[in-house]
């Protein structure tokens, strides 16, 4: 690596073009139709992995048709041998450690949200949403589903694949001549990672801000009428609560969703009496500090145009709308969450012409009379203007409403909470300024739960140098029921400064130190918690990565607290200061043992911590893999406090039996709240978009290795278009 990319150098994106194929394709992943060679192929990938300074020496050639129904894609991946790497036969894989072949549509031209699909050398199929312009992990949902069809091909020096998109899976402006489009591909034999539009290295490969375009010759796609699909299921299953004696419970349920397009960039889905029982569980963590755990949605129904809706604000300090809270309440006598039915629910989003995007949800959830809680409706309303290249400005009212003749008096569960909110969305052409500023407000019956929340953030990259700032400022009445706020009364600025060398002729790719700090203030109290940690970081060329870290933290408990979450003695109001120390390793994922590996130890509160988490994974390629998980964290505290070891540990078993019947089997032992969990969960995939699972949940108290709950669920879902 010689000369540094400088994105500013680089001359017009590149073009593709698609041209009218009538006679459509013959689905083999072999380019035998004479259509493919009059496009102009998406070629002369650049690579980004380990430079990316030159064009990539195994190159890929991309080829675009069309007809009146479907989008068709072949692709032509060049290689120096066949020992791919395959993780699993598993739909919806992620790229990373894998041979595979990825694309992302923007139709729409916004450079925001994109479509993927992905495919790699034994035909292993993957879909997926990009939101808020691909900038983080986070921002990639390969939850979402939807119906089309692939197949590959191994020849001598390349394979190959062949695509069928039908237009009614896409969302598209109407005649539309030109869509942006961007590809990349992980070529784990030449180790290295190519995109068709150059991206530099200190960007996210998935990033929407470096796009080419593809032609429609001859024509081009048009909104199909019948965009409209229903996917029913029915459901049985049996339960068991050992804790409380319970007799054993037999269920059958009915239900269904249905997808209408409406123009070529609206879509209306509907869902009556959603279950979920087939949603892989979150994987569970030791939680030491005093604020909840966010974790994401995984629920198909929310999913698509899910950041319309759910990234306003700070999507895991001050969100004020997170979709997990629907159909989640709190038992008025124990305090608990506890989850009750949806009735019903209406979506209405997408794209009003160029500029504008619309969202309006409303759900219904059922009332549980026993627990005190009401019957909740919700309601999302969100409506967002591009400004500029890739800016845009939002606002959103969320709305939580009791529909029931009675009310909680103890106001854990109020009349209504609404909240109202403004953000701007800051994203340069370049990509080298990102961030938002937002602005929301609370309404609420509950006393003292009308209150602000405000913040900024501002980020800066360039090739040497990323630098961050962001500030909360959440009143203490801000109540957002509906959104993720674990924190308020507070303000909060937090500054990252990230350097990045790359070095010449070194089996470093990159390198550098990151220093970051975050203050918390108090209206009354003044500065109340404080941390910096500095980080030191090394990317090495065979995909590995080290870093070490030393960080300070400053807090002022104002409450009692157990940070073994034990019901130990717990620690006195007062100001702790302590230091840690730590690392992580994470090696070469192209091999078939793979590990990450990462240590801390240092003081905690009055005491001090020693701990190490990380997990092994084995490949037994192409079925599967066993990826085990695990978290120990010693707490040592001067008595009377607690001094405890917190073990969890989190084997998951993959098997893919072929391309459409799996099976997940996912154990976690968790010591903090003395848990053994089993998820069995079986999937045959009979149809495109058709599923029948069978799912087996077992916890037991492991203290004494007695039961605690068992279910076992059958779920069948047909996709039908109509």
């Amino acid at each position: 690596m010689t000369a540094q990319y400088d994105p500013g150098s680089d001359n017009a994106p590149p073009a593709a073009t698609a041209v009218f194929m009538p006679t459509g394709i013959t689905l083999d992943g072999q380019l035998n139709e004479p259509g493919w060679r009059q496009s102009s192929p998406a070629t002369n990938f650049w690579e980004t992995f380990p430079s990316d300074t030159t064009r990539v020496r195994d190159q890929t050639e991309i080829y675009f048709g069309f007809d009146d129904d479907n989008l068709y894609v072949a692709a032509k991946c060049y290689v120096q041998g066949n020992e791919f790497v395959i993780s699993s036969l598993r739909r919806d894989f992620r790229a990373g450690g894998n041979d595979n072949l990825t694309l992302l549509f923007n139709p729409f031209k916004d450079k925001t949200n994109a479509i993927v699909f992905g495919m790699n050398p034994l035909g292993v199929t993957r879909e997926a949403l990009i939101y808020n312009g691909g900038e983080n992990q986070e921002d990639f949902r390969e939850e979402w589903d939807n119906k089309w069809r692939g197949e590959s091909y191994i020849g001598e020096g390349y394979w190959s694949v062949e695509m069928i998109i039908p237009f009614t899976s896409l969302r598209f402006p109407d005649g539309d001549p030109q869509w942006y489009f961007n590809s990349y591909r992980f070529d784990t034999q030449s180790n290295t990672r190519s995109t068709w539009n150059r991206i530099p290295q200190n960007q996210m490969i998935m990033s929407l801000a470096y796009m080419g375009t593809i032609d429609f010759i001859g024509g081009a796609p048009q909104a199909q009428g019948g965009n409209n699909t229903i996917i029913p299921y029915v459901s049985g299953g049996v339960a068991k609560d050992f804790e409380e004696n319970s007799p054993t419970d037999y269920s059958t349920a009915i239900g269904g969703d249905a997808k209408i397009g409406i123009g070529s960039g609206l879509n209306l889905d509907l869902t009556v009496n959603p279950d979920f029982s087939q949603v892989e569980v979150d994987e569970q963590v030791i939680n030491t500090t005093r604020f909840e755990v966010f974790f994401p949605e995984r629920r198909q129904f929310f999913l698509e145009n899910a950041d319309l809706f759910g990234s306003f604000g700070s999507s895991d300090r001050a969100n004020p709308f997170f979709s997990r809270r629907i159909g989640i309440a709190r038992d008025t006598t124990t305090g608990q969450a506890i989850q009750n039915q949806i009735y019903a629910g209406a979506r209405l989003s997408g794209k009003l012409g160029d500029d504008w995007r619309v969202g309006l949800l409303n759900m219904q959830a059922a009332a549980e009379r026993e627990q005190g809680l009401p019957a909740y409706n919700y309601t999302v309303a969100a409506v967002q203007r591009r400004i500029g290249d890739r800016s845009a400005a939002g606002i959103i009212a969320v709305n939580k409403q009791n529909f029931t003749d009675f009310s909680d008096s103890t106001e854990t569960n109020v009349d209504f909470n609404r909240i109202l909110g403004f953000d701007y969305n800051l994203a340069t052409k370049s990509n080298i300024w990102n961030g938002k500023v937002w602005l929301h407000r609370s309404f609420s019956d509950k006393e003292g739960g009308d209150g602000y929340s405000q913040g900024l953030n501002l980020a800066y990259r360039v090739r040497n140098w990323n630098v961050e700032y962001t500030h909360l400022y959440i009143e203490d009445d801000f109540n957002a029921e509906v959104g993720f706020v674990p924190r308020t009364g507070i303000l909060s600025p937090f500054v990252s400064i990230r350097r990045i060398d790359y070095p010449e002729n070194s089996n470093i790719i990159q390198k550098g130190p990151t220093l970051r700090s975050r203050l918390f203030f108090q209206p009354t109290d003044g500065l109340t918690d404080w941390g910096m940690r500095f980080i030191y970081e090394w990317q090495y060329a065979n995909t590995s990565r080290l870093s070490l870290f030393a960080r300070t933290t400053t807090t002022v408990l104002f409450d009692e607290f157990d940070p073994s979450r034990t019901e130990a003695t717990p620690l006195p109001v007062g100001e702790y200061s302590y230091r840690r120390f730590g690392g992580r390793l994470m090696s070469d994922r192209r091999k078939k043992l793979s590990f990450s590996l990462e240590p801390e130890f240092g003081q905690f509160y009055n005491g001090s911590t020693v701990g190490a988490s990380g997990g092994i994974v084995y490949r037994y390629q192409p079925f599967g893999s066993i990826d085990l998980r695990f978290n120990y964290q010693h707490i040592d505290l001067p008595e009377p406090y607690a001094s405890t070891s917190l073990f969890l540990i989190g084997p998951r078993i993959d098997l893919t039996f072929s391309k459409s019947i799996f099976l997940t089997t996912f154990l976690q032992y968790n010591e903090q709240f003395d848990n053994f969990n089993l998820n069995a969960r079986f999937q045959w995939r009979f149809a495109p978009v058709s599923d029948f699972f069978l799912v087996y949940t077992d916890n037991y108290d492991t203290i004494g290795w007695q039961a605690r709950n068992r279910s076992i669920v059958a779920k069948a879902t047909y996709w039908l278009n109509i």
